[in-house]
């Protein structure tokens, strides 16, 4: 069968112009490839004319072709067209002059699914995932008349290709129950999980252009993305608003100008000088909206009004440029409130929308058609006009579906339609090989950005079911191979989805005195409070890197509150047998404060979520049952045996002195044996410190560091503790230590076997996002190599150690 080609309508054209005014410059020219391009099958037998947007089924249907889908037992009859490999193809030419634009990018806002690329016969690029948006550079190739081509590949056979080469483990489901008459390995592709069928609807995987495609061409810069997000200051009772906007600038010089946002009904004008560097640029503005003005909140219907503010924001940069973006800004909280239930053993799940409770009315949200060309804005709005008219005020955007088009977010906005926002895994489990995961890194990263600033979005969900169908063993799993899904279920929701959506933070967060690090901050003054302290023992981070210095600044923090609950700690530990000033026989030392209840600063030794913190480790050893305690009284330096055990024990006390610039001891001496008395503290061990140092090869406070430990008969009986002798700022012969570490596997638990080239303070060891603890952290290294356990709270893998592993210590700031 062939059919001739048609006859090419009509090139639309966009233009994107500045604002009208004397000597501005066009901001963009934008050219819509939307409308007629010409479809053919894999070998050429079938070619016909098909609308973009749109998909092969319905061009079939339009041109009489075939039935409409849904008749009868088309979803069977017609399986061929998902079958089979089709390509979109067009010809068109550009109604500019393309030579007087420094950049020209191809973007593809939605394709169906996976294709290649070519422009003018060069191959630009390729596609994989149906939720994602494309930009390519086509800036080389592109001419005044040019030629387009996406050669598709069948979805179902490309799933099955991507499930046979997965040959390490079977991912189930292989195919849905025979009922459905459905296709397989829908898990294997990221495209609408229903398209494979499901069991209320059925299988039409398509394939075609589904969104905007279009060719844009800009000079000196060009904004690619925008958006907001509405914070409420508690303590100071007041809203501000945080814009990010992100540029491509392609001038070979920095671009200045200003930024003027206006929001004309809450009285709001503020204006922002700005410089973009050359390449991509983000430019992150916050505006404080007055006390004084009253600002309407936006409410779920039935509790309230859906209030919005129209927002301008102008960009009026070198050479004349202009940028304006508009945009309704809506202004509400959310607050997720889980706590303790009196006479139950679980905890509340509810919301409150500015700070008020609100029952959730509603229903799940599906596709609203198998073809996503037939969806209009008529059936939307009939559909969610339906939902509230029922007095719902929540709908669900199912996992198994899509994330849905812009107009569906801003009606429910408009509507007061609250959505809980599911991603689109549903009723499987997923491969998490490379290419998966990033594919599915971009699709998160690419939705969360175009829907954060909806209102009615209130919460993200990672799937449907597929935790349940994983515990309850839906797919009758072995189980012995059980932990390796739930590895996959971790790395693909926890360490990737989960983080994306917790890292909408940008990087100007990333500062000691950034706007959020401050709006973290709870303790009037804390941070300058911190910093100072920290200044008092420790040369201050002074790297030109601004993310350098913020990260070691949090390092030396994290020292600096552990070092100060130490001292204090194992103060009131030796102080348990005996009498100074009135004072002693101290019978206890509860520090504040265990955990947090989010992330911020604060004096907690466990981060929000479960990780421990530099103090944490520390306080493993200055609580341990039996210690050495040193510290200088007068110039006299003395030790103190702890011991809160049961019974009597001899044993002996070994004090080493190293210089910091070298791992060979300077000096050791062990005491006699002695018996260390159950339940008491006792002086071991006291010398002056000029003695100290003269003995140890004229050391000086500056050049060495005191070690000590208990043992007997040669085994370590406690922990191995340190006196410095000086402040570390004033430390001399300090040599940047290079670290390495060797990571083996002992059943459960993972061994890193350490080895340094110098001594070195606090060194901490990091495993990225793995849940676990290491069996000591934030040490000092003073001996060549060292043997640290490490045990996940999680499924993982000696090559994710190794891949995620960082050490960091003093030295590395220094």
């Amino acid at each position: 069968m062939s059919v001739a080609r048609a006859l090419r309508m009509p090139l639309h054209l966009l233009l994107l112009l500045a604002l009208c005014g004397a000597g501005t410059t066009a901001a963009a020219l934008s050219y819509s490839l939307r409308g007629n391009w010409s479809i053919c099958n894999g070998n050429g037998s079938l070619e016909l004319p098909g609308a973009v947007p749109g998909c092969v089924h319905s061009a079939l249907f339009q041109q009489g072709l075939i039935q409409d889908s849904y008749y009868r037992f088309n979803d069977l009859n017609y399986r061929w067209v998902s079958l089979d490999n089709w390509t979109y193809s067009k010809e068109f030419k550009i109604p500019f002059e393309i030579s007087k634009w420094q950049k020209v990018n191809l973007i593809l806002e939605g394709v169906d699914t996976v294709s290649k690329i070519l422009f003018n016969e060069v191959t630009i690029g390729e596609t994989d995932n149906m939720f994602n948006r494309y930009s390519f550079d086509i800036t080389n190739v592109v001419r005044d008349v040019n030629s387009i081509e996406l050669r598709f590949q069948s979805a179902v056979l490309y799933a099955a290709q991507q499930s046979k080469a997965h040959t390490r483990y079977q991912v189930p489901p292989d195919c849905p129950p025979l009922v459905q008459k459905g296709e397989c390995h829908v898990n294997f592709v990221r495209k609408e999980q229903c398209s494979f069928s499901w069991d209320w609807g059925p299988s039409f995987p398509t394939q075609g252009i589904w969104k905007d495609v279009r060719i844009e061409a800009y000079n000196i810069c060009h904004l690619t993305y925008f958006t907001f997000s509405p914070i409420y200051d508690k303590s100071a009772q007041e809203w501000n608003l945080e814009i990010e906007s992100t540029f491509d600038v392609v001038s070979s010089k920095p671009v200045g100008g200003q930024v003027i946002v206006a929001i004309p009904k809450l009285q709001t004008q503020q204006t922002y000088n700005i410089e973009l560097q050359p390449g991509r640029r983000i430019v992150e503005l916050f505006v404080n909206i007055s006390k004084n003005i009253t600002v309407e909140t936006w409410w779920p219907h039935g509790h309230g009004n859906q209030t919005g503010y129209n927002m301008t924001i102008l960009f009026e940069l070198d050479g004349g440029l202009n940028i304006e973006k508009s945009a309704k800004v809506y202004f509400r909280t959310v607050e997720l409130i889980e706590e303790p239930i009196k006479g139950s053993p679980g905890l509340s799940f509810y919301f409150k929308i500015n700070g008020f409770p609100i029952f959730l009315k509603g229903s799940n949200w599906i596709p609203a058609d198998s073809f996503q060309d037939r969806v209009t804005s008529e059936l939307l709005r009939l559909l969610l006009q339906s939902v509230v008219d029922a007095n719902m005020n929540t709908l669900r955007v199912w996992g198994g579906g899509i994330y849905e088009q812009d107009e569906f977010y801003e009606l429910c906005d408009e509507l007061g339609i609250m959505v809980w926002q599911d991603f689109m895994f549903a009723c499987a489990l997923y491969p998490t090989d490379q290419g998966f995961l990033d594919s599915v890194k971009a699709e998160v990263a690419y939705q969360i950005k175009r829907l954060k600033s909806h209102p009615s979005i209130i919460i993200w969900s990672g799937n449907n079911e597929n935790e349940e169908a994983l515990m309850m063993n839906w797919y009758h799993i072995s189980f012995t191979d059980r932990p390796i899904y739930i590895k996959d279920y971790v790395t693909l929701y926890v360490k990737n989805i989960r983080e994306l959506v917790l890292a909408v933070s940008s990087t100007e967060d990333w500062s000691f005195n950034s706007k959020f690090s401050l709006h973290r901050q709870h303790h009037e003054g804390g941070n300058k409070q911190m910093l100072y302290q920290a200044g008092l023992h420790f040369k201050l981070p002074q790297s030109t890197d601004p993310l350098r210095t913020f990260k070691n600044t949090i390092y030396l923090t994290q020292v600096m509150q552990a070092q100060c609950v130490k001292t204090e700690t194992e103060f009131y530990r030796r102080s348990r047998s005996e009498i100074v000033d009135q004072q002693g026989h101290t019978m206890g030392a509860l520090y504040w404060q265990l955990n947090d209840i989010w992330q911020a600063p604060s004096w907690a030794s466990l981060e929000y979520g479960g990780k421990w913190k530099m103090l944490h480790y520390f306080a493993q050893n200055f609580f341990a049952p039996l210690l050495p305690v040193g510290f200088e009284n007068e110039n006299t330096f003395y030790i103190y045996g702890v011991s809160d055990l049961h019974s009597d024990y001899s044993m002996t006390l070994t004090v080493r002195v190293h210089t910091w610039s070298s791992l060979e001891p300077m000096c050791s001496r062990v005491t006699e044996h002695f018996v260390m008395k159950a339940g008491e503290a006792v002086r071991l061990y006291e010398e002056p410190v000029s003695e100290l140092l003269r003995r140890c090869g004229n050391c000086t406070r500056e050049s060495c560091v005191v070690s000590f430990h208990l043992s007997a008969d040669h085994e370590l009986l406690s922990p191995t503790n340190y006196h410095f002798l000086s402040s570390l700022k004033e430390a001399v012969g300090l040599c940047k230590a290079q670290i390495t570490a060797i990571i083996s596997q002992q059943g459960d638990i993972f061994v890193f076997d350490l080895q340094t080239s110098a001594v070195a303070p606090f060194v901490w060891l990091d495993v990225g996002s793995i849940l676990g603890r290491f069996s000591d952290n934030g040490f000092l290294m003073t001996e060549k190599t060292r043997t640290i356990l490490f045990y996940p709270w999680e499924p993982t893998s000696k090559n994710e150690l190794e891949q995620s592993f960082h050490v960091t210590s003093l030295t590395d700031i220094y």
